[in-house]
């Protein structure tokens, strides 16, 4: 005697199906608010709130917050001159941006290579040694005169050789203290302008003509101004 097999309905789910069933569902809108959560955050949006000028002229670097002075850090630029020229070791000018930041928590003195760490840290002024340590500013540049500047690698960042902060020491990138460049890299964002000039700071940010640098003298390797 044959045994009939009962006839399934179409769609109708197997024994359990519907509990593998809620399982992937689940599973599929933890995924997708993965994703979002993730493409919400790399579209923060761009910090317009503060600005960087640099002045290739004094070795200095003022920080504005809505146009606002807040704090004036002695810099190194490049030692070769200035420009833009693919493959060479200039500070480009004109108006630029911070387009990625690297270095997150890293300790002072945290070498990087290829804007990765490697494990090592340089004290300040160690002898022979000259790589980019701390924190990465890398700067996208907006104009025809800084085109090359993010494919040229030009960043703001901290050096070993504090020594010569204060003078033009560097490759083309703008060098600064480690205890400097933190602070800088906690208070400004992605996005923020970075305007480089040569001239006198004074000439861009006429706020810092009133206000009191009579003790910092950037070529005498002095201290930071801080306004808060």
């Amino acid at each position: 005697m044959k045994t009939r097999r009962r006839a399934r309905l179409p769609g109708l789910a197997r024994p359990g199906g519907a509990t593998a069933n809620i399982l992937a569902f689940k599973k599929a809108v933890l995924l997708g608010f993965l994703l979002i959560t993730i493409f919400l955050s790399s579209c923060a949006a761009p910090d317009t709130r503060h600005q960087i000028v640099v002045s290739t002229r004094d070795q200095r670097l003022a920080v504005l917050d809505r146009g606002n002075l807040l704090a004036v850090y002695p810099v190194s630029t490049s030692k070769f001159g200035l420009g833009d020229s693919p493959g060479s070791a200039f500070t480009p000018l004109g108006e630029l941006a911070i387009a990625k930041k690297i270095g997150d928590n890293a300790p002072l003195g945290a070498v990087f290579k290829d804007r990765r760490r490697t494990g090592e840290i340089v004290p300040p002024d160690s002898p022979g040694r000259d790589p980019i340590v701390t924190r990465i500013l890398w700067l996208r540049g907006l104009e025809a005169q800084n085109a090359h500047a993010f494919s040229r690698y030009i960043y703001i960042h901290g050096t070993p050789e504090e020594r010569l902060i204060g003078t033009p020491a560097s490759y083309g990138c703008i060098r600064m203290r480690s205890s400097d460049i933190i602070s800088l890299y906690d208070t400004v964002g992605a996005g923020a302008r970075v305007t480089i000039v040569d001239k006198p700071l004074t000439s861009v940010v006429p706020s810092l003509a009133s206000a009191d640098v009579s003790s910092m003298d950037a070529r005498k390797n002095s201290g930071t101004l801080v306004i808060r």
